[in-house]
């Protein structure tokens, strides 16, 4: 139980760290075309996770 808890974590985290990988790859114009900055990407592929 705790193991299979533990395990959906860190799939989530790395989920979340693929999404980062792959919108930090974007231009500028890019992520504003979608209405990200660079700021707000984190957020974005946290919130894309957990949606």
């Amino acid at each position: 139980m705790i193991l299979t808890h533990i395990i959906a974590r860190i799939q989530n985290w790395l989920r979340v760290r693929r999404n980062v990988e792959i919108l930090s790859q974007l231009s500028d114009r890019e992520l504003s075309d979608i209405g990200l900055s660079r700021g707000s990407i984190e957020d974005a592929a946290r919130h894309a996770v957990n949606a």
